[in-house]
């Protein structure tokens, strides 16, 4: 029984790994490709992104919450809504933030008269800091939830992480560059951010574990998660390209992002 916890451990800590700090790298090389690549990229990899967190909220993470809580459907239901609420606070508190240009509204320095064109790292930058550490932690959380409720449902959830915080990670890279960090300033604190994830994680394996009527509900709040940064910052990033081409890609993109998700759901069980 230890060998097995030891092994579940290790996954929890790998797969956070794959969602925290392998996405910044992969986002930092991502930033050394020609401009008009990463340009032409990007919203190709939001798209992808938006399928699947779509795919593992509705066909992983709220299947199992409602099987794991032995049907109580409205229970779970209600947690999925208040935890969209919940997010929706958040980020208006600047908390929690999803930034995939460095022209993102809120967040870029010139989106406020009072910011000029390179603040000092210590406005803009530690704002963004604070708000992808706390993400980070919260994706570790759901990640060992995930873990602990079923090992495939685990690397499904792990995966969806991946998907959006890779376009997310580049945005982020773009403000703090704009902000005056430099890059290799940058990289280090990303990847310091970024390791909040395998300490929720860490947090949610011992705490969970032993508290194991909560699980439904964290995989609730997992898919209101992925539901809120799926529809309400993603998607409406989609709606400045409305030529019929890039809404088929668009559409193409998603498509493919679900189906991801699903065939791994599908083919891990």
């Amino acid at each position: 029984m230890e060998h097995l916890h030891l092994s579940l451990l290790t996954q929890i800590i790998l797969f956070s790994l794959l969602g925290g700090a392998l996405s910044v790298v992969a986002a930092s090389a991502f930033l050394l490709f020609p401009e008009r690549w990463r340009d032409s990229l990007l919203p190709h990899l939001v798209s992808f992104a938006i399928g699947a967190l779509l795919g593992a909220a509705f066909l992983a993470l709220l299947p199992h919450a409602i099987t794991y809580a032995a049907g109580d459907v409205h229970n779970i239901t209600f947690t999925v809504l208040l935890g969209l609420l919940g997010f929706f606070l958040l980020e208006k508190m600047v908390l929690w933030r999803h930034c995939h240009s460095v022209s993102c509204e809120a967040h870029a320095p010139d989106s406020h008269p009072e910011h000029h064109h390179h603040d000092a790292p210590g406005s803009t930058g530690t704002m963004i800091l604070i708000g992808d550490g706390l993400h980070n932690f919260v994706d570790g959380v759901l990640i060992a939830a995930a873990f602990l409720v079923d090992e495939h449902l685990g690397i499904v959830t792990a995966l969806a992480v991946a998907a959006h915080e890779i376009p997310q990670e580049v945005g982020d890279f773009a403000i703090l560059l704009h902000s005056g960090f430099s890059r290799a300033r940058a990289f280090v604190f990303n990847i310091l951010a970024s390791l909040t994830t395998v300490a929720g994680a860490l947090l949610a394996y011992y705490s969970l574990e032993e508290a194991q009527s909560l699980l439904p509900y964290v995989l609730a709040i997992a898919a209101s998660s992925f539901i809120y940064i799926a529809v309400a910052d993603l998607i409406p990033g989609l709606h400045k390209r409305s030529q019929l081409s890039a809404t088929s890609q668009q559409v193409l993109l998603i498509a493919l992002g679900i189906g991801v998700i699903y065939l791994a759901h599908s083919t891990l069980h």
